[in-house]
């Protein structure tokens, strides 16, 4: 799969992706969850028309798993054919997951973020931060990264990671890294880690880490203060960055600016000043998903990779 997916081809097909969300264009049953004492197991089905694609993801996330050596996200994705119904390919959807939710936020971020932004800021350090600096360095000129996490030597390994790519990196305080132009927050937590006075006016956070139900990286406050735009509304109420000010009634579903997809298709504006603040509250998509693993079955094919059963 590392040498299948490339992140700027990724991008491209997520957005095409969005665009087509965005024009009623796809099915997409929201995620269903099964909820264990350690984690749990989401299954995500989604059709996208102009691809003529359409597949499954059954995914689990265990934020214990690092401690023993495995991923806190571990992923299996079925491409099925709309026309017979057959499975076209079978694939380990981990790599797949990273990189399409960091192809998710520089969707995001090109519609949403200042154009002249150059400094990334990011909120935990593992896999899910990696790709995030993959995927917005593809849409922006980075030139400094900020990194804040509960682990020191994870963030430190990012760090170094960012240098490899030519860009300076800093381990600091959470504070320092909310001065980033764009945001990204990548943690499991289920108490804001990014406090309402710290972020200043012109940001754009991608809220990636609530994905769901309980889970909050913001503050409330920073929500009534932003422009919110949400991958898709049913997920994002239930599982997102927005559900729990939500179930506390600290924020309304009537506050939602809008869903990225209408965005991309050109029904609503994007960012509008450089001073407002913009959040993108992304829970995942299965059209994510399809658009990454079409992408990887056609290099497959082109490369002669992975084995054809049957």
């Amino acid at each position: 799969m590392e040498k299948l997916l490339d992140m700027r081809e990724v991008i491209e097909g997520v957005e095409l992706a969005f665009r087509e969300h965005g024009l009623g264009r796809v099915q997409m049953p929201p995620k269903s969850y099964l909820h264990f004492e350690r984690g749990d197991l989401r299954a995500m089905p989604a059709y996208i028309e102009a691809l003529e694609a359409a597949g499954v993801k059954v995914v689990t996330v265990h934020p214990e798993n690092p401690r023993r050596g495995l991923p806190t996200v571990i992923a299996t994705f079925v491409l099925v054919s709309p026309e017979t119904g057959e499975p076209l390919a079978l694939m380990d959807a981990t790599l797949l997951t990273d990189m399409r939710t960091g192809a998710g936020a520089a969707v995001a971020s090109r519609y949403l973020a200042r154009r002249d932004s150059r400094t990334l800021g990011l909120v935990g350090a593992g896999r899910q931060a990696r790709t995030q600096l993959l995927g917005i360095r593809e849409v922006f000129s980075i030139e400094r990264v900020l990194i804040t996490s509960r682990g020191v030597k994870s963030a430190e390994r990012l760090a170094e990671f960012a240098g490899t790519l030519g860009i300076d990196a800093e381990v600091c305080e959470p504070k320092r890294v909310c001065t980033a132009d764009i945001l990204s927050t990548t943690t499991p937590s289920r108490t804001p880690v990014v406090r309402e006075e710290w972020v200043q006016e012109g940001v754009h956070i991608n809220a990636i880490g609530a994905d769901a139900p309980g889970k909050q990286e913001l503050e409330p406050g920073i929500l009534l203060k932003a422009k919110v735009v949400v991958d898709e509304i049913e997920q994002a109420t239930h599982s997102g960055e927005i559900n729990v000010p939500l179930s506390r009634g600290e924020f309304r579903v009537e506050q939602i600016y809008g869903m990225l997809g209408e965005i991309v298709a050109g029904k609503k504006r994007g960012r509008e000043s450089d001073e407002e603040i913009t959040v993108f509250d992304s829970t995942g998509l299965g059209i994510q998903d399809v658009a990454a693993a079409v992408i990887a079955r056609r290099r497959a094919l082109e490369q002669g990779a992975g084995t054809r059963l049957g």
